[in-house]
């Protein structure tokens, strides 16, 4: 007959679960491999307790961040940037717009934004409208529309 004990993981662990979650292992396995390593820790009330607390905090600050990313994609979307560029015959313009020059738009009008968050596959090089994802994280994004005019 096969014995099992409880461990809460403190680290993920190939093969067996990830950090925080309670996993029944061999006691040889636990008293061996995980518990010298510091892997895992033993299964006991106040720790189980204290593990679905941080769970539930986590679940809390995760939420808050969503909604705020939310609320900053909502305003990020309503936003047009018009961005003069000096164009040659035939409508060609000189140089590009890059996600710095974006970045730099949105600060105009009050919008601070990493350049890393914004998504855009090739250096815009042509006028009209463009559209430009900005991810804002917890899988939320905004789209901003990028005008490209004559430079007057």
């Amino acid at each position: 007959m096969a014995t099992y004990i409880q461990v809460i993981l403190k680290d993920d662990v190939e093969n067996l679960g990830k950090s925080g979650e309670l996993v029944r292992v061999r006691p040889g396995y636990a008293r061996n491999f995980l518990l010298p390593r510091g892997l895992a820790g033993a299964a006991t009330r106040a720790n189980i307790a204290q593990v679905e607390h941080e769970k539930a905090v986590a679940l809390a600050r995760s939420a808050k961040l969503r909604t705020d990313a939310e609320a900053v994609s909502k305003r990020l979307s309503a936003v047009t940037l018009s961005i003069p560029m000096q164009v040659g015959e035939g409508d060609r313009v000189f140089g590009s717009i890059g996600s710095k020059d974006i970045v730099e738009a949105l600060e105009k009008k009050g919008h601070t934004v990493d350049r890393k968050k914004v998504v855009l596959p090739d250096a815009i090089k042509t006028l009209g409208d463009h559209n430009v994802t900005i991810k804002l994280g917890q899988d939320v994004t905004a789209t901003v529309k990028v005008s490209v005019v004559k430079a007057g």
